[in-house]
C-alpha cells in the first residue's frame, strides 16, 4: 500500500492555510512553484464532497485492517503449520502477506484516526509520522517485488518445466532481495516526512504528516519519482504482462505431445485456472494503480492544471481508494482463493481440539491421513511444485 495522500512532493500546505502573521519560506516556494496564490486557493477541507471522501476512505481502512489483517494472519498461520506447504511460491506469496499484514496492523489504524477522526491532523508525533509513512511505502514496493518474482516462478516452472527449479539458498537470496530493495529505496520517504502545524481556522490549528521537498530539491524529488515509477511499477508490470503472455502461449496455444492422459489434462486445467488467477491479479494491480501514478505525475510535474481545482484533494481520496484496495484483492485471491486457507486452519483447529482427547498418536495419523491426498491435489492445482 502505497504512501497515503501526501506521497508526492509537497512544497507547502496543500491546502494552502499558512501563516500569515510572519514571513513563510513555504509560501515563497509554493508562489514559485504552482504559481497560484494562497488567497486564491479553494478551501478543500469544506464541503459535502470532503466528507463523503472522507468517509469512503474510513471504510476503505476499516476493511483493509479485517480483510488483509485476518486473512494475512491465517494465512501465514497455516504456513508455519503445515511444512508440505512451504515452497518457493508459497514463500512468495508469504512476503506479500507480511507485508501487507504489517500495514493493516501497524499502520491503518493510525490512518484512520489521521483522516477520520482528527480530519487531517496529526497528533502522534514525527517519528511516528515518518515511520508510518515509511512502512505503508515499504509495503508497496515489497507486494510489487513478490509479485514480480511469483510471475518469473510461473514462467521458469511452465514455459521452462526440464530445467532445474531454484535451489534453496537462490530462493533465499531472492526472498531477501524481495525486502532488501524496498528497504533501501524508501529511506527519502521517512526522511523527508515532516509533521507541520498549521492554523485551520480562527482557534484551531492542524498538524499535517506530509513529505516536504523544499523547491531547491525538486530536480532530486522528480529524479527519485521517476525511478521509483520505472522500477517499482512500468517495470515490474511490462515483465510480469510478457511472463504472463508467454505462459499463455504455452498453455492455450501449444499442443501437447504425445497421449493424454486425465492426470495430465487434469494438471493442465490446473494450471491454466492458475494463470487465469495470476492474470487478473496483474490486470487489478494496473487497474488500482496505474491512475494513482498518472495523477501523481501530473499533479507534481504540471500542478497547475489541478492545483486551482476545489475538490482536487477529494479526487485524489477516490484515487487512493480505488489503489489502496488493491492489497485486499491480492489477499482474497492468493490467501483465502487459492490456498484454500480457511480449509486449512479449520485442520489446525480440528487437530488441536482433537489433542484434548485422544492420544498423540492418534492425532498424528489423523494429520497425516488429512493431509496426504488433499494437500498434494492443491498444490498441483495451484502448480507450487
Amino acid at each position: 500500500m502505497e504512501n497515503i495522500t501526501h506521497l508526492a512532493a509537497v512544497f507547502v500546505d496543500p491546502h494552502g492555510q499558512m501563516p500569515t502573521e510572519e514571513h513563510d519560506p513555504f509560501q515563497d516556494l509554493y508562489d514559485m512553484d504552482y504559481g497560484v496564490p494562497a488567497d486564491e486557493m479553494p478551501d478543500t477541507t469544506q464541503g459535502l464532497a470532503y466528507f463523503v471522501a472522507t468517509i469512503v476512505i474510513g471504510v476503505v481502512l476499516v476493511c483493509i485492517m479485517l480483510v488483509c489483517g485476518i486473512g494475512n494472519f491465517l494465512f501465514i498461520a497455516t504456513l508455519a503449520r503445515y511444512k508440505k506447504l512451504r515452497n518457493l511460491t508459497n514463500l512468495l506469496i508469504a512476503n506479500l502477506a507480511i507485508s501487507d499484514f504489517i500495514v493493516a496492523v501497524v499502520c491503518c489504524p493510525f490512518l484512520v484516526d489521521y483522516y477520520v477522526v482528527k480530519q487531517l491532523s496529526w497528533d502522534h508525533g514525527k517519528v511516528l509520522c515518518a515511520c508510518v509513512n515509511y512502512l505503508r511505502t515499504m509495503s508497496l514496493y515489497v507486494s510489487t517485488n513478490a509479485l514480480l518474482a511469483i510471475a518469473v516462478d510461473r514462467y521458469m516452472a511452465i514455459v521452462h518445466p526440464l530445467r532445474p527449479r531454484m535451489k534453496h539458498q537462490t530462493a533465499y537470496c531472492l526472498i531477501t532481495g524481495v525486502w532488501i530493495v524496498p528497504v533501501l529505496i524508501s529511506i527519502p520517504s521517512a526522511y523527508f516526512t515532516s509533521a507541520n502545524k498549521v492554523p485551520h481556522s480562527a482557534n484551531l490549528s492542524k498538524t499535517f504528516c506530509a513529505q516536504i521537498w523544499t523547491v531547491d530539491k525538486q530536480l532530486y524529488y522528480r529524479s527519485y519519482f521517476i525511478f521509483i515509477f520505472a522500477v517499482e511499477f512500468l517495470g515490474p508490470v511490462i515483465t510480469m504482462a510478457l511472463c504472463y503472455i508467454r505462459i499463455s502461449r504455452e498453455l492455450w496455444f501449444k499442443n501437447v505431445p504425445g497421449f493424454q492422459t486425465e492426470q495430465i489434462r487434469k494438471r493442465l486445467r490446473c494450471r491454466r485456472k492458475t494463470v487465469m488467477v495470476l492474470i487478473g491479479i496483474l490486470t487489478a494491480y494496473i487497474l488500482c494503480w496505474a491512475p494513482y501514478y498518472g495523477y501523481t505525475i501530473l499533479r507534481d510535474f504540471h500542478p497547475t492544471i489541478i492545483s486551482r481545482e476545489k475538490n482536487s484533494l477529494v479526487a485524489f481520496y477516490i484515487i487512493e481508494c480505488i489503489a489502496m484496495s488493491n492489497s485486499m484483492i491480492n489477499t482474497f485471491c492468493f490467501v483465502s482463493v487459492k490456498n484454500n486457507t480457511v480449509k486449512y486452519f479449520k485442520r489446525i483447529v480440528l487437530l488441536r481440539w482433537k489433542s484434548t482427547y485422544t492420544s498423540r498418536k492418534t492425532v498424528d495419523e489423523t494429520e497425516v491421513r488429512t493431509l496426504s491426498i488433499p494437500v498434494t491435489e492443491e498444490i498441483d492445482c495451484i502448480q507450487l511444485r
